[in-house]
């Protein structure tokens, strides 16, 4: 027999309901978790900061991947593909991996 969903009740503070805008992540992962930092690219502009890290458990991370792959499928039934761009010139843009490890934060 099947428990009934659990009902989670979220606060959001005023500052996490303006959002932090992304357009570049680096993901990187060791054994036990995966480091994901976002932040923004802008044109000639060389240098950047992270805007936010997430860190999550392995099991977290293929979850999140599973529900933003089931919202994407339902995103593109509504408003049609989403097209990425930069694909066809075999030059990254965007969302990248990283095959190195997590960076440190500085201290």
């Amino acid at each position: 027999m099947n428990a009934p969903p659990q009902q989670i009740n979220l606060e959001l503070g005023e500052k996490e309901a303006e959002g932090i805008y992304a357009n570049f992540a680096v993901i990187s992962h060791s054994p036990a978790e995966f480091v994901m930092d976002f932040t923004r690219i802008l044109p000639g502009v060389p240098k950047t900061k992270v805007y936010a890290r997430l860190i999550m458990a392995p099991q977290h991370v293929k979850s999140l991947a599973r529900a933003l792959n089931d919202n994407i499928e339902k995103y593109e039934k509504q408003y049609g593909e989403i097209k990425l761009f930069g694909q066809d010139q075999n030059k990254p843009f965007g969302f990248q991996q990283s095959a190195s490890p997590a960076p440190k934060p500085k201290t």
